[in-house]
């Protein structure tokens, strides 16, 4: 009895907000980055499932890797967590890590197809490649971004990604 207990009508309540809070915003989750972010969490995850199942379990470490880093830039963008943290230069670091996922990404699925028989190695190396082209488009949009920003001469202090919000899908200058 002397336990400060919650009553049983506020409980649900209080997981489903402990949910949600976790969960990206429905605004950064509908944004062209939102979907590129959630697309690499997904490839890289089956592909690391795929990997994890196949004979060709070696190359397991990489779509792990890209995985938790996929889902860490998910939950500091969603949350504007970045924001808060203005001595890293996120737009950057955001696209060495989609290059070099891509890049490698790229050498495994090739390996995995080519070097392994069972199925499960040429399942991962088919996410593999899904994963490479949308790590790539990832690095193509940001480099396009940065390169935007950079000939503006880098005036202002905020970063490319939050001042080109209304950035056109059109590759035209």
């Amino acid at each position: 009895m002397g336990d400060m207990e919650a009553p049983a009508s506020t409980r649900p309540r209080q997981s489903q907000t402990a949910l949600l809070s976790i969960l990206p915003s429905r605004e950064f989750s509908t944004s062209r980055k939102g979907m590129l972010l959630i697309a690499e969490v997904v490839s890289s995850f089956i592909s690391f499932v795929c990997f994890a199942a196949s004979t060709a379990a070696a190359f397991v470490t990489v779509p792990a890797l890209e995985f938790l880093a996929a889902v860490f830039l998910l939950f500091a963008y969603s949350t504007k967590f970045n924001e808060k943290f203005k001595g890293f230069r996120w737009p950057l670091m955001d696209f060495m890590r989609c290059v070099t996922a891509s890049i490698i990404f790229f050498i495994i699925s090739i390996m995995a197809v080519s070097k392994y028989a069972d199925g499960s190695s040429k399942a991962a190396g088919i996410f593999g490649f899904i994963a490479t082209i949308v790590f790539a488009l990832d690095f193509y949009l940001i480099f396009n971004e940065l390169a935007s920003f950079l000939k503006q001469g880098g005036e202002s202090n905020e970063e490319p990604s939050r001042q080109q919000e209304d950035f056109s899908d059109s590759d035209s200058d």
